[in-house]
């Protein structure tokens, strides 16, 4: 029974099809090998504009002083 199944897979491997990799995908991959810290870098460049702590009364001050708008702005006021 293990020799019909490891002849089945070899069978099946051979008619196995190619998996498609996009041309961006290939980029990509090629890129990171070429550049291994790119990932690296990419982690501290967001730690120095996304990663910071929030000055919570700042936020507060911010969303107070929005100006509400009409959900149609170009649309004349009734």
């Amino acid at each position: 029974m293990a020799t019909h199944e490891s002849r089945l897979s070899r069978i099946l491997a051979e008619f196995k099809p190619q998996t498609y990799e996009s041309e961006f995908t290939r980029f990509i991959r090629e890129l990171k090998q070429q550049r291994p810290q790119l990932e690296a870098e990419q982690r501290k460049s967001r730690a120095i504009w996304w990663d910071h702590a929030q000055d919570l009364d700042e936020l507060e001050r911010d969303k107070e002083s929005r100006v509400k708008q009409q959900a149609y702005v170009y649309q004349n006021k009734v």
